[in-house]
Parts: C-alpha cells; sequence; structure tokens
C-alpha cells in the first residue's frame, strides 16, 4: 500500500508539474484511439442498426416478388399465404418502376402501392411527416435526403405531381439507392429511390411504365428457416424471386465496407505517430528524470520501484486517453454508419472486442513509447544519476577535415543527428506515416467518380462521399499531430542538446546558424521518411481498392512530399528560434548550477 501511494503522489505531483507534456501525450492517444474506436465500432454496425430497424417497423422475414403483374403471377404469391412455415403476410401490393421528377432531376422509382392503415408486417417508421393518404406520397429517408425533398414539397411520380406528406424508413428494402427489388434480380447498387402511395394512386399513374409486378411480405415461424424456404419453391415453373432479410442486411452493409478499413488503419497509423510523439517527450524530460530517478535511488527505491514511477504516469493518461477515445468514437459512429440515413437513428453498442481492442492500443503506444526509457532508469546507478554529467562524444580525427568544410549549420545538424540517434528514427518514423496518409488521400481522389445512374439524372455516389470523408478527417488529425510530433522533437532536441549549442554559440556560432542546425536535424531525417511513404500508401490503398486503381500523378506526389517538409520546416523553426535566442550565459550558468 506505501508503495502504491508513493507512485500516485509522485505522478500527481509530476503532472502538475509538466501539464503541456500530459496534454500532448493525452490529445496524440485521444485522436489514435477515436479513430480506432470509430472503426471497431463500425464492424457489424450496419447489421446491428438493420436488425433495429427490422424490430422497430416489424420488418418481413422473406420479400417475394412476381415476375409481372398478369393474373399467373398474382395467383403464384397468393399461394404462398398458407405455404409451410408461413405464419402471416402483408400484400400482395402492387409495384411499378417509374420516373420521378424532384427539382429539375429525374431518377429512376420503385413505387410501391399500401393500404392508409399502416400493415402488421412491413409498417415503415415515418420520421417526418405523416403515412400515406389518398393523392399524397411517402419517400423513403435515404431517397429524399438525396433528391433534397421534404415534408411539404412536391414531387412528379410518372408524369402524375403529388404532395410530400412524409419520410419514412423500412427493413423491406435495401437502403437506398439500393432499393430496387425485382422479380428477375435482386437488390442492386445502382437501383433506384423509394416511394410509396396508396394501392388506388398507384393503379391511378398513367401507362405504360417501365415494369410492374407484385410484392408480398411473409413472417416465418423459423426467422433463420429462410433459405430452407426458398430451397423449398426453387422452381423454373414458379414466378416468384425471394429476398430474405440476410440478403437486405448484406446488401446493406455494402456501403461501409470500405470506410471501417479506412478508419481501422487510420488508427493504427495515428498511434505509430503517438508513439513517436510520445518517445520525444521522454526524451526532452530525459535529463530531468535521471537526476530525478537519482534521488528516488539514494533514499532506497529499488530498480522495480524506479520502472514503475515512470510507466505509471504514461499509462494512466494512456487509459484516461482510451476512455476518451471511446467515448467520442461511440458518439461519431452513428453518423458515420448509415451513410444513406435509410435504418433508425440509434446509438451502437460499444462491444467488449472493441472495448479491449482500443485499450489494447492505448497501452500499447505508452508502454512502447516508454518501455525503454524506464528500463534504462532502472539500471542507471544513483551515482551516474546524480552527477549527471555529459558523455565524452565518440569522436574520430579523421573525420575532422572533412567537417570543417561544411557550412556550420550543416556541421552542427550532422553532430545533431549523430549523437542523438534515437530522435532521428522518430523524425523519419513519424514523417513516413504522415506521409503514408497524405499519400493515400491524394490516391483516393485520383479514382475516378461514378455517381448513382438512377435513370436521367446522376446522383452522388454514396460509399465515395463517406470515404472521402473519413479519409479526410484522418488526414487532418495525421497532420495535426505530426505538427506536434516536430515541435516536440524539436524542443526535445534543443533541450538535450542545450549545453552543446551554448558552447558552439561561445564560439562564434550565431542564433541562424544555431536556429539552420536545429532545422537541417529535423529536416535530413524527414526526407527519407516522406519518400519511404509515398509507396507504403499507395500500396495500402491498391489493397483496400476495388476494381483497377487509377495511380495519382507523379508530380501530385512529389508536391505532397515537397509540402510535407516544407511544413517541417516552418514547424521546426518557431521552437529552434526561441531556443537560440536564449542567452549563452543563462544556459552555462544553469548547467554549472
Amino acid at each position: 500500500m506505501g508503495r502504491t501511494l508513493l507512485i500516485c503522489r509522485l505522478v500527481l505531483r509530476d503532472l502538475r508539474r509538466h501539464p503541456v507534456a500530459a496534454v500532448v501525450f493525452l490529445l496524440g492517444i485521444t485522436a489514435a484511439t477515436t479513430a480506432l474506436s470509430v472503426g471497431l465500432t463500425l464492424n457489424g454496425a450496419t447489421s446491428t442498426l438493420y436488425q433495429q430497424t427490422r424490430e422497430q417497423t416489424l420488418g418481413p422475414d422473406v420479400v417475394a416478388v412476381s415476375g409481372d403483374a398478369t393474373a399467373d403471377d398474382l395467383a403464384g404469391l397468393t399461394k404462398l399465404e398458407h405455404a409451410p412455415g408461413v405464419v402471416a403476410h402483408g400484400g400482395p401490393y402492387p409495384v411499378i418502376e417509374a420516373t420521378s421528377t424532384a427539382h429539375g432531376r429525374a431518377v429512376g422509382t420503385m413505387v410501391l402501392g399500401r393500404a392508409v392503415v399502416p400493415a402488421s408486417i412491413d409498417r415503415p417508421l415515418v420520421t417526418t411527416g405523416s403515412w400515406i393518404q389518398p393523392d399524397g406520397v411517402v419517400v423513403e429517408r435515404g431517397f429524399a435526403e438525396a433528391i433534397e425533398v421534404r415534408v411539404g414539397d412536391r414531387i412528379t411520380v410518372a408524369g402524375k405531381e403529388f404532395p410530400v406528406v412524409g419520410v419514412a424508413v423500412t427493413a423491406a428494402n435495401a437502403v437506398y439507392p439500393q432499393g430496387l427489388l425485382t422479380g428477375g434480380g435482386g437488390p442492386t447498387e445502382h437501383g433506384a429511390g423509394l416511394v410509396w402511395l396508396t394501392e388506388d394512386d398507384v393503379r391511378s399513374l398513367p401507362s405504360p411504365q417501365t415494369s410492374a409486378y407484385y410484392l408480398m411480405d411473409l413472417r416465418l415461424a423459423d426467422p433463420t428457416a429462410t433459405e430452407e424456404f426458398i430451397d423449398y419453391f426453387r422452381n423454373p415453373a414458379f414466378p416468384v424471386n425471394f429476398f430474405t432479410w440476410q440478403d437486405l442486411a448484406d446488401t446493406d452493409s455494402g456501403l461501409l465496407r470500405s470506410t471501417q478499413p479506412a478508419l481501422v488503419v487510420g488508427g493504427w497509423l495515428l498511434a505509430a505517430l503517438a508513439v513517436c510523439c510520445v518517445a520525444g517527450l521522454m526524451a526532452g524530460r530525459a535529463a530531468g528524470q535521471v537526476r530525478r530517478i537519482g534521488l528516488l535511488k539514494a533514499v532506497g527505491a529499488g530498480p522495480g520501484l524506479v520502472a514503475a514511477v515512470v510507466l505509471a504516469e504514461y499509462v494512466v493518461l494512456a487509459l484516461a486517453a482510451d476512455g476518451l477515445g471511446l467515448l467520442i468514437g461511440w458518439l461519431m459512429a452513428p453518423a458515420l454508419s448509415d451513410p444513406s440515413s435509410g435504418m433508425v437513428d440509434s446509438a451502437l453498442p460499444l462491444t467488449p472486442g472493441t472495448i479491449v481492442g482500443v485499450a489494447f492500443a492505448a497501452l500499447t503506444v505508452a508502454i512502447v513509447a516508454t518501455l525503454g526509457p524506464a528500463l534504462r532508469a532502472a539500471n542507471t546507478t544513483t551515482v551516474h544519476a546524480l552527477a549527471g554529467g555529459a558523455h565524452p562524444p565518440l569522436h574520430r580525427a579523421a573525420r575532422t577535415p572533412a567537417s570543417l568544410r561544411l557550412p556550420t549549420s550543416l556541421l552542427l545538424g550532422l553532430r545533431l543527428i549523430a549523437r542523438r540517434p534515437r530522435h532521428a528514427v522518430l523524425t523519419a518514423a513519424g514523417m513516413a506515416t504522415t506521409s503514408v496518409t497524405i499519400t493515400a488521400l491524394l490516391t483516393l481522389s485520383a479514382q475516378p467518380r461514378h455517381g448513382y445512374d438512377l435513370g436521367p439524372s446522376t446522383l452522388t455516389n454514396l460509399r465515395d462521399q463517406a470515404n472521402s470523408r473519413v479519409l479526410l478527417a484522418v488526414t487532418f488529425a495525421m497532420i495535426a499531430l505530426a505538427v506536434v510530433n516536430t515541435v516536440v522533437i524539436t524542443w526535445s532536441t534543443a533541450q538535450d542538446a542545450r549545453r552543446s549549442l551554448a558552447v558552439a554559440r561561445t564560439l562564434g556560432a550565431t542564433p541562424a546558424q544555431v536556429t539552420g542546425a536545429l532545422c537541417v536535424a529535423q529536416l535530413l531525417p524527414a526526407l527519407p521518411g516522406a519518400l519511404i511513404g509515398v509507396p507504403i500508401g499507395v500500396a495500402l490503398s491498391w489493397i483496400f481498392s476495388i476494381g483497377t486503381m487509377t495511380l495519382p500523378s507523379v508530380w501530385w506526389l512529389l508536391a505532397a512530399a515537397l509540402a510535407t517538409l516544407l511544413g517541417v520546416t516552418v514547424f521546426t523553426a518557431a521552437p529552434a528560434r526561441i531556443e537560440a535566442s536564449r542567452p549563452v550565459v543563462d544556459i552555462l550558468n544553469a548547467e554549472t548550477a
């Protein structure tokens, strides 16, 4: 108990003394855990929302669709009313495929005739307005948002104008734009919108239409036995096509199949960049930590307690970031889980797998970034930790003549890299991670845009739109974290090299040359990192692409790499200039005090 209390008090004291470092760490890990939380939450999100929609709208187990609107087709459907395994039915309902026009845009539409009184199976949930009434149309919500119609607007269906009296969602059809159920096929990616009219209004529409048929909703005694039910009626002589609720749920999930990988991979890339940022913070605080460790050992602390003190602060912050990331991800997930707005609005549950996965990522970042410094601290002798002396450089006389020919800024920058290789590795890794994300965004932007061809008009592709928004959000988070990482590593390098840079200034180096040296120490490792990230970003895009991938212009990729290097220069120069402007006397007096 005494050890635990001591560790807690030391952690709280350290957090109070270094709040900026704690906030930077917290924000970095939170960005990573948020992206990862959303990505993991979306795993199966569409199925969850579909089930909730199915429960709230009394969705059918099987939808039976006739091949045509003849008397024989209608008779074939009516045979299903008393088929083995069927416990309830709704319909048959008349359906036509027509063209609807709203705000000057004409699109293909599935027009479904229903009764004014809601049915016992497939009772669409009206989210705005009211259910159908004579001479009034209800529009499926995803379709309504796509064509920008609201309650009170007017829409022309098959040449006849109707007022929009309501907007609704249903589980009996796939969400927009995949909501076309026909007797000869199934939900198609570029299908049609869905509207409901009364049966009399459907029959009153001008003829001829593209296609007309009947639809019946079926409730089975065993909702899981849909395939067995369909196999029982699989006969070419039976002119009916079937769609199970499992088929509809799988079709709906197609809109998210490329969004979830972008979030999960983006979350791990953010986690990798957060590791670099945290390691930079640890390196910048190394000198203060060493003396603190010496004092702990001087009063009897063993290596285990020392390592626990160093790790505890970052583990606590990682757990806090884990909680924040889960909360933010849980709040954000509903906005991404239903790009078409065709299902009920509902919060998604946090599964144990998501909670464990995000916690594992947060703790992994904290431990990977701090385990090395913690072990070095535990193995540092008390005398060495309290003395805090500088390490003599490993110097080769043969290199001296060559180094004399270099400009002062380049010479000092190379020495900073040579004596602090871990900082260089962190810079290169952080830049490579950022370059991967930017390259993936450019690759996605280079892909040809294929909208939804719903007849005379082409509407926005929701899958491409969702992917672009997700990757853009991940890229912005990555750039923000990369800026913090650059500033932190520059500050860390300046803190670690404060004495040697002060000595260089006493020997004639100017503040501008010291600033240039710190910029060189960042730019030289960043250059290979930016170049390495380009092919990795293209490869990741290819792995998750669907069909043939179009490569972005080489000039765009080079411009992006140069822009990232320019950003490194800008965000390195500011903290470097501040550090280089400190009076040399104050630095040397502080070091010898």
